[in-house]
């Protein structure tokens, strides 16, 4: 069976050297806000093109202590709105309800599975304060038109760039205009997740937030410490959300072959673009903007398709079979099914097909052909 994500094989290049970095951390003895975690932590946001990285536990929770640190400085109160897709996992949706924030859900433009940025304004009301866009899929979702409406409005844009570490993209936006820049430079804050199966994956949970605010990063640095900067002294009620020391380490080894690995997706993905020719199967027209953390085609006739590669020996996975607006821990909010067709459309036809580096050629080829097969 061909796996859909092989860790093992995406991880062994670079095992030598992890277990060096392993081993340094173990000599030093220091297991957490160490040496490792500052290296990393400079390193990332060197790449990302921040002043700012502050490591922390997971993907939810860099994007929760965002909303939690903008409450304690004042600007998003509780019941305050904030515009999230209507398509994406609900860990986007959780930071924002953890913190008694109102989620405003917007449809996706159903080519690039992304935030429908024609459709955000008319979702603003007295009571938003941000926008969340998710870059779905290793897709850049920042359009100039995101910016342009953040700004009118006076809206804090955050990013959830939990799926598309080292995309690039070139941005007309007011205060660096033409720029190409990564994924998590572009709003005012962003959290990252490097959770195993990620672009770039630890060896278990840990994540990130990166921003150019420094007043925003103190906050948050200390919430994610038991809202301490010093010991003993709490200046917030906060929590325990640190990256530890070894997952830094391993993640630091990582980062310097993450463009590599992205390449390699991106061919792939380039092959599965210009070589699939199914009328059955809907492949996304474009590889501009992406670092193809899931390679996602649509079929109307979904489960057959799944269950024919399974046939084959292809796995394949489902992201996400059940829309936010579906899920009984939001039923809360009385998100009306009628509302989002766009969101139930994709639930029903999207299918993940394997797209990592480790891949081989052949690997590819037959999938390409089992694909133009089917019928």
């Amino acid at each position: 069976m061909m796996k859909y994500l092989e860790l093992k094989r995406v991880n062994a290049p670079y095992e030598e050297e992890m277990r060096r970095a392993i081993d340094e951390v173990l000599q030093r003895g220091w297991y957490l806000r160490g040496e490792a975690t500052r290296q990393f932590e400079a390193h990332y946001a060197q790449y990302i093109g921040t002043h700012h990285s502050i490591g922390c536990g997971n993907g939810l929770d860099a994007l929760t202590l965002i909303f939690r640190a903008y409450k304690e400085m004042g600007i998003i109160a509780d019941g305050d709105e904030v515009i999230v897709p209507a398509n994406t996992y609900i860990a986007s949706i959780l930071a924002i309800t953890e913190n008694r924030l109102t989620p405003v859900l917007v449809e996706p433009d159903i080519n690039t599975f992304q935030i429908d940025d024609t459709l955000i304004e008319q979702a603003i009301t007295p009571r938003t304060r941000a926008v969340m866009i998710v870059h779905l899929y290793g897709r850049c979702a920042y359009t100039d038109r995101i910016g342009d409406i953040c700004r009118r409005h006076g809206l804090k844009l955050i990013e959830d760039n939990a799926q598309a570490h080292g995309c690039q993209s070139q941005l007309s936006i007011a205060h660096c205009p033409l720029s190409i820049q990564r994924t998590g430079s572009i709003g005012d804050a962003a959290g990252h997740s490097f959770y195993p199966g990620k672009n770039l994956g630890a060896l278990g949970d840990a994540g990130a937030v990166t921003t150019n605010d420094a007043q925003l990063a103190d906050v948050i640095r200390a919430l994610g410490n038991y809202g301490s900067h010093q010991k003993y002294v709490h200046d917030y009620a906060g929590c325990n959300s640190r990256i530890d020391e070894l997952q830094a380490a391993i993640l630091d080894v990582k980062l310097r072959y993450l463009d590599v690995d992205n390449e390699r997706r991106k061919q792939i993905a380039s092959r599965y673009i210009s070589e699939v020719q199914n009328p059955l199967i809907r492949i996304p027209q474009s590889d501009r903007d992406c670092v193809w953390h899931i390679f996602p085609v649509l079929c109307e006739k979904r489960d057959a398709l799944q269950h024919y590669l399974r046939e084959n020996e292809v796995e394949t996975q489902i992201h996400y079979p059940i829309p936010p607006h579906r899920q009984r821990a939001l039923s809360a909010y009385s998100f009306s099914a009628s509302d989002y067709p766009l969101s139930t459309l994709i639930s029903n036809q999207e299918l993940s097909i394997p797209c990592h580096p480790a891949m081989t050629d052949d690997q590819v080829e037959f999938i390409i052909h089992l694909l133009n097969q089917f019928k």
